[in-house]
């Protein structure tokens, strides 16, 4: 069974960074893409930034110049460093794979961001 786990969240004041850590099993296969999602209250789940296996990423406007995705050293592990945190990125971040054309979804870390 491949699960996510994450690791990483929470709570720091605006201006702070945290880094973000997602790790995949139950697979012998690579992922093809591995991204962070984030959902805050009330408002639906949005991509925050994904990478694919040959390194391309891509990020939601609102987080360029100050998150980085990478991937792990480690087979199918995931980071996301998150400097000049801002109160408007507190929210659930979820861990994200596609792995042989099946998507899978970690539980989720909470960060949250004081003013």
């Amino acid at each position: 069974q491949v699960q996510l786990v994450e690791s990483g969240g929470g709570l720091v004041q605006a201006g702070g960074s945290l880094r973000l850590s997602c790790a995949a099993s139950g697979t012998s296969s690579s992922f093809t893409v591995m991204g962070w999602y984030r959902q805050a209250p009330g408002k639906q789940r949005e991509l925050v930034a994904i990478i694919t296996s040959s390194g391309n990423t891509n990020y939601v406007d609102s987080v360029k110049g100050r998150f980085t995705i990478s991937r792990g050293n480690a087979k199918n592990t995931v980071y996301l460093q998150m400097n000049s945190l801002k109160p408007e990125d507190t929210a659930v971040y979820y861990c994200n794979g596609v792995v042989l054309t099946r998507n899978y979804w970690g539980q989720g870390t909470q960060v949250t961001v004081s003013s």
